[in-house]
């Protein structure tokens, strides 16, 4: 049984341990995301060996620069492969809407299938008092509501937010935007150092897309019996 909606995090230093997860769950997992601690430690073999296992890959390595930069950068990392990329949509609508412009030509121009850019919009990790510690007048919530718009309206296929904010986002951007949410918390789990959380049944349910889970698989005795069991909450 596997299921595309769940995206295990291989948040490892070193490709050795993230080869033996992905081993250990075999066919039970068909979706990974690669971050940065993995991908600044083994370099582009991570996604592309996932891919030569007939994985998906979620290259998860949050662009922000100006929009030249960004562009360029999500240009040289599609030849890996990745199934999906993404940016900080606090880099703005021009920086978001160059790099999708820019990426879809390259994508045709390689013969490529261009794969689906989404934007990060607020951390998963922020809480009120991080929050208020930046300084900003609107809530969080409304916040990600106005950047989830913002990059629906340059071209990106979705946005990374927490659980929380999924039916909000769901319900102002239609049904065929992506919503990846980190943040997913099977009932009985640790928070760790997220703050604003989930079951997945729940983060489903106020309409996100995909669920990006690490140490509830990762941390378990028995990794593959934990994704099992987080799919077929998914499904039920």
């Amino acid at each position: 049984m596997t299921d595309d909606r769940l995206i295990v995090a291989l948040d490892f230093p070193t490709m050795a341990e993230a080869k033996d997860l992905v081993l250990e769950l075999g066919d039970t997992v068909s979706y990974y995301k690669v971050g940065m601690e993995l991908f600044y430690s083994a370099g582009p073999e991570t996604v592309l060996w996932l891919k030569e296992n007939n994985k998906k890959v979620f290259l998860d390595l949050k662009l922000h620069d100006i929009p030249n930069t960004v562009a360029g950068g999500l240009c040289s990392l599609m030849s890996l492969g990745a199934d999906m990329m993404n940016v900080h949509t606090q880099g703005g609508y021009t920086m978001m809407n160059t790099a999708m412009d820019r990426l879809r030509k390259a994508a045709e121009e390689a013969g490529r299938h261009c794969p689906d850019v989404i934007g990060v919009t607020i951390l998963t990790s922020i809480g009120e008092d991080d929050w208020s510690g930046l300084g900003e007048t609107e809530t969080i919530s409304d916040k990600v509501i106005r950047l989830a718009r913002l990059s629906q309206s340059a071209g990106l296929s979705g946005v990374v937010a927490s659980p929380v904010e999924a039916e909000n986002i769901r319900r102002s951007c239609g049904k065929d935007f992506m919503i990846v949410t980190p943040g997913i918390r099977p009932a009985g789990s640790a928070k760790d150092d997220q703050s604003r959380i989930a079951t997945p049944s729940a983060a489903l349910h106020n309409g996100a897309t995909h669920l990006v889970i690490g140490r509830p698989i990762r941390s378990a005795a028995d990794p593959k019996g934990a994704a099992l069991k987080i799919i077929n909450e998914m499904q039920s």
